[in-house]
């Protein structure tokens, strides 16, 4: 299995992931602020970073809040554009430096490897949070482990 290989199931997964959450928000009567702004915090950072190596402008903010119709909206566009961005890539576009200023305003130059690899990572931790928060007010939150969206995919139990 290639590295693009690995991205390429990330990016799946961050679709399915993100899905699964939403599908749990969608089943509340009302989505926990904590866990609105968290999971608005996770789909804005994809956006951003898509941008980043779009040279496009970003259409969020780093901490802006969406509710739910927007948080959908942004999944559709951000979780599928990056996983694009993944097929679409190879090794020259992998190793390509991306140059940008973060939020505090400090300048860096990052590989679209490492960015896209972030950008899924975060976006576990993120969810994680989420989960925590959807707990804390006495909700079940959905099991977004990896293994377990290779267990959907393949059918398997183990």
């Amino acid at each position: 299995m290639t590295g693009n290989d690995v991205l390429k199931n990330l990016s799946e997964y961050n679709i399915w992931a993100n899905q699964t959450m939403l599908d749990v928000f969608s089943s509340l009567p009302s989505v926990p602020n904590n866990a609105a702004r968290l999971f608005s915090h996770a789909l804005n950072a994809q956006a951003i970073w898509i941008a980043r190596i779009t040279g496009t402008q970003s259409p969020v903010k780093v901490w802006q809040e969406h509710n739910l119709e927007e948080l959908k909206a942004l999944h559709k566009s951000a979780s599928y554009k990056i996983a694009e961005l993944v097929t679409n890539a190879d090794e020259t576009e992998f190793n390509r430096l991306i140059d940008y200023t973060n939020s505090q305003g400090n300048k860096y130059s990052t590989r679209v490897l490492d960015i896209l690899t972030h950008a899924f990572n975060h976006a576990t931790y993120h969810r994680a949070q989420v989960a925590t928060d959807l707990r804390k007010n006495g909700h079940t939150p959905p099991n977004t482990d990896y293994v377990t969206y290779v267990r959907e995919l393949m059918g398997q139990v183990y």
